[in-house]
């Protein structure tokens, strides 16, 4: 059997007894890194007296091995009790976890996946936002024109969208929100359930000026719900390349993205 369990994304009393109880019964532990579940392990043992399997194996399971180590399983290797957690949070959430998920489901093998701590949720629900449907984007790509479209469906699919960010990144991305969406409300969490965790919400750049440098930590970004826009392989920074009067600019915006275009001159002559 294979079982998915959670692990706490910040404070370690966010466990819960049933992952407690899973770690503690498994006979082979898959990790997204095993230094890091051997101390989580070690910590249940010295604060909460719990006993583990003597013989547990550790087996490194990541983002650069799944998939070939999912091409080489046998379905006996899951006659053992095996689980798998990632470092923070809900296994297959930005971490591995779907590829052996979709195995068992095609072989027939028993699985079960453990409700916990989610960075995602948690956000989401600390916004504020009162719109109850949302899209998780996860991580954007570094950089390029695949950045730039990703960006561009998470500020206008309609939704309210999260989404997750270096300490690396952070500045980049509310930055390119702010030249974009300047208006747009956003609400961004650091270090969540941690000693250090703060809650910001405003615009990209009342955001910039509260953290005045200060980009330490990992984030999750809740972009609030704008109107839907029509997608198109040209995106408002392709028109605002060219050398055009701005009303040309915004004329051909509101084309592609449905935007009012009085409204999208008087953005423009703001930038």
């Amino acid at each position: 059997m294979l079982t998915l369990v959670p692990t706490p994304i910040g404070n370690i009393g966010d466990i819960s007894l049933r992952a407690i109880e899973a770690l503690s019964e498994a006979d082979i532990l898959l990790c997204e890194d095993t230094r890091v579940t051997k101390k989580l392990i070690h910590i249940l043992k010295e604060r909460y007296n719990t006993q583990f399997e003597k013989t547990q194996e550790f087996i490194s399971l990541h983002s650069h091995n799944e998939q070939s180590f999912v091409e080489k399983l046998e379905k006996s290797f899951f006659e053992q009790n095996v689980v798998y957690v990632s470092d923070a949070g809900m296994p297959g959430i930005s971490d591995p976890g779907q590829v052996l998920v979709d195995y068992c489901i095609k072989n027939g093998i028993e699985y079960d996946i453990l409700p916990g701590a989610n960075a995602v949720l948690t956000a989401f629900v600390a916004s504020g936002f009162v719109e109850t449907q949302m899209l998780f984007l996860g991580f954007l790509d570094h950089k390029g024109a695949s950045r730039e479209a990703g960006l561009n469906e998470a500020l206008h699919n309609g939704y309210t969208t999260i989404l997750y960010e270096s300490p690396h990144r952070i500045e980049k991305l509310l930055k390119e929100i702010a030249k974009s969406e300047p208006a747009r409300e956003l609400f961004i969490a650091k270090e969540l359930s941690k000693k250090f965790q703060k809650y910001l919400r405003g615009t990209a750049d009342e955001i910039l000026k509260t953290l005045d440098g200060n980009f330490k930590g990992e984030w999750v970004v809740v972009i609030k719900a704008g109107e839907k826009q029509n997608s198109s392989a040209i995106t408002q920074n392709d028109i605002l390349a060219l050398d055009l009067p701005k009303k040309a600019q915004a004329k051909l915006i509101a084309k592609i993205t449905g935007e009012n275009t009085k409204a999208c001159y008087q953005r423009l002559m703001q930038l």
